[in-house]
């Protein structure tokens, strides 16, 4: 143990210089192959350059047997390239010393002698087989398989990365495995290109042999005859034979990287080496076997067949395929155990397929280019710019958004799935704009049939629109529309939906992280969150109360310790919302504030007031406003009606009531009027100005406004506050 450990302590450092310097060793070696080709060389290293060659490509062909995948010999375009050009100046060299010395040295000598037999005309024909084999069969094959799975491979790229950045958005991956993987797909388009190249490489040896093998045996007869004065017979027999000789020895390793290339370009991606893969799938069908045994045997009683190579041949194989049988048929008990896995792995694959993605993104084909990068689609980062807004305007991580193709889908529409179920759709014209005009809300007088374009209405908010030529896009902009391209559109779609949406989308494994997230700072907070006595189910209710009402919970801090102070007396989380909705009555009033600062709202009437209180029952539910379905369809319309002018004066509707009945009274309008806020006057932060813009009544009084008069001075005070 102790020399084996001493030796490779020695190796080690030799191996790391060797490997430092490699680069420089490379260099040297080109350089010394261009040399080769003008400086003689004598035959003693002309025969230890004629071994290597034929080590190297003896070593090329092996490697690429032995490799898994393409990739793992990615240098192997460039390897050919130099080893192509070693092989041509090693022919140079060898032609160069047999025209002049009528004698290439002792490894062509053999090769002449004994390969052939000394016969020059066998060693025309047989290098003449070995060039029709290269060259039509061989390098012309690997050639084609190498251009198709270029092609291919460049083809399929775009599909590839939408793979990738599907599983990325999904959480399958991270986005350094997502970086591997688009390095890898990038790796394999250059390798197979790389091959495509390479392989001509092949091809122009192989006609390059041809040519080096005419014009040494021209120029060997020339100087035979006509400078020494040798007998025509003789000068062919000596110069035919020394460069066939020199042909097949540079002949045979060139169809042996020949092989090697075909090898590795139709080498599929694998588990195992190209021995074990084609013994596994040739060999593991023992009916296969016996038949071709049978077959031989038959053939050795055909009269005038030898029987022995027949016989011979059909008993091997006809052994193999007993033996294979008997393997095939090994005891119940030990097949029951081999098979045991094979559920699990059933199970798990299926176990795959029943999961559902929190939000999906379906693309038609035509909008593929959006997501494809090397076509300048940018949508991926903009929908990974909507994560990093979601986090700082409600304050939670949006789930990874899977983006996929479907082709049952029209060509330029998109489908936003909630769950594994269709929410929203729309559509875009690629390669166009979408122009909104400035009253995009009217239905006429806008000046929308001035410009040219498709009509068409934009998906998210559903106001008419036009799509237009990006070439028209500045004087478009100049007559006030909005221009904005398709991939905005559907990110501006899909944002809403979030935002819609996001207390479906906050799931209790993400509130996990995010109380996780405060142990480094308030670990206090986070051990009783995590108690038995709060639970992370109760948080998550509150904060999907808080978010179904566009409640930022970024200030997590707040929210929970709210929750903390209070939970001794409650469990409701519906009541535990509004107490952290207090706590945050600051994010709350500014996040409905006006442009002047001041909050603007719409109040209701005392008889209003008092009728909806009288009105709360409990249920099932929590408190709900349970009143005859005239007047609750008078008090929308009334609500409606005073937000309508409120939205029209520039203001967003903000309706302000008792903290009493703000709960009931928001989920009372929830589908009505999904765009009101509905605030309790304890909400109001203080020193923010309160001004009313309107005030609904119902039955014999109608909703009268009362513009910029003072309601809130102060931010708090009302005589008829319920706590």
């Amino acid at each position: 143990m102790a020399v084996e450990t001493g030796t490779s302590a020695l190796q080690a450092p030799i191996l790391n210089r060797i490997l430092r310097q490699s680069d420089v060793l490379l260099a040297v070696a080109v350089v010394a192959i261009v040399a080769m080709m003008v400086i003689p060389l004598p035959p003693a290293v002309l025969d230890l350059l004629l071994t290597l060659n034929i080590s190297v490509s003896i070593t090329i062909l092996l490697i690429t047997m032995y490799v898994q995948e393409p990739l793992q010999f990615s240098v192997f375009p460039s390897l050919l390239l130099i080893v192509t050009l070693f092989r041509l100046a090693l022919n140079i060299s060898t032609s160069r010393q047999i025209l002049l010395h009528a004698y290439g040295g002792r490894v062509i000598q053999a090769f002449g002698q004994f390969v052939v037999g000394g016969n020059y005309i066998v060693g025309i024909v047989v290098f003449l087989l070995l060039m029709i084999i290269q060259f039509v069969v061989i390098t012309n094959g690997a050639g084609r398989v190498a251009e198709v799975a270029a092609r291919f491979t460049l083809d399929a790229m775009p599909g590839k990365q939408m793979s990738i950045d599907a599983d990325l958005n999904a959480g399958l991956i991270n986005e350094e495995q997502a970086r591997q993987r688009r390095r890898l797909i990038e790796l394999e388009a250059d390798f197979y290109g790389a091959m495509d190249g390479a392989s001509k490489f092949v091809k122009g040896d192989a006609i390059a042999g041809v040519a080096i093998i005419l014009v040494n045996i021209l120029g060997g007869f020339a100087i035979g005859v006509l400078q020494l004065g040798m007998p025509i017979s003789e000068a062919l027999k000596s110069y035919i034979l020394l460069t066939v000789g020199n042909g097949l020895v540079a002949q045979i390793p060139a169809l042996l990287l020949s092989t090697a290339t075909g090898i590795i370009v139709t080498r599929a991606a694998s588990e195992a080496n190209m021995g074990r893969d084609i013994l596994h799938q040739t060999a593991t069908s023992p009916r296969v076997l016996m038949i071709v045994a049978g077959m031989l045997l038959a053939f050795g009683l055909v009269p005038g067949l030898p029987k022995l190579p027949f016989f011979f041949l059909g008993a091997v194989v006809g052994g193999a395929g007993y033996a294979l049988s008997r393997v095939e048929s090994t005891p119940q008990v030990e097949q029951a155990e081999m098979e045991q896995p094979a559920p699990a792995e059933e199970t798990e694959d299926v176990t795959g397929l029943l999961r559902v993605d929190p939000l999906e993104l379906e693309l038609g084909y035509g909008l593929i280019p959006l997501v494809d990068e090397a076509q300048g689609g940018d949508l991926l980062q903009r929908i990974s710019a909507i994560r990093r807004q979601i986090a700082l305007e409600l304050g939670f991580v949006l789930p990874k958004v899977r983006i996929r193709d479907n082709l049952t889908l029209l060509p330029s529409a998109y489908v936003i799935k909630l769950r594994g179920e269709e929410i929203a759709r729309g559509e875009v014209v690629p390669n166009r704009l979408l122009a909104l005009p400035p009253d995009a809300g009217a239905t006429g007088g806008t000046g929308i049939e001035e410009i040219e374009g498709v009509p068409a209405k934009e998906p998210v908010f559903g106001m008419p629109a036009l799509w237009i030529d990006p070439g028209i896009k500045e004087r478009v902009e100049v007559m006030g529309y909005t221009v904005v391209d398709p991939a905005s559109v559907i990110v501006t779609h899909l944002t809403e939906i979030v935002k819609s949406h996001a207390a479906e989308l906050l799931s209790r494994q993400e509130v996990r992280k995010l109380i996780e997230g405060l142990q480094a700072d308030y670990p206090a907070v986070a051990e009783e969150v995590l108690s038995d006595r709060v639970g992370i189910g109760l948080i998550q209710k509150v904060l999907q109360n808080l978010l179904s009402e566009q409640v930022s919970i970024r200030d997590l801090v707040s929210i929970v310790e709210a929750v903390v102070n209070r939970v001794h007396e409650t469990q409701d989380p519906d009541v535990l919302s509004e107490y952290a909705r207090l706590a945050l009555s600051r994010s709350i009033t500014n996040q409905w504030r006006g442009p002047d600062g001041a909050l603007h709202v719409v109040t209701l009437g005392p008889s209003v007031e008092s009728a909806l209180a009288s009105a709360l029952q409990p249920t099932d539910w929590g408190m709900t406003i349970v009143m005859n379905p005239d007047q609750m369809q008078s008090l929308v319309r009334a609500i409606a009606a005073q937000t309508e002018q409120m939205a029209a004066r520039g203001y967003q509707p903000v309706l302000l009531c008792s903290s009493r009945i703000r709960l009931p009274l928001r989920r009372l309008l929830q589908r009505a009027l999904p765009t009101v806020a509905v605030l309790s006057y304890n909400e109001v932060a203080l020193g923010v100005e309160v001004y009313t813009e309107g005030m609904v009544e119902i039955g014999e009084m109608k909703g009268d406004a009362h513009e910029g008069g003072a309601l809130l001075g102060a931010g708090h005070g009302s005589s008829d506050e319920h706590d």
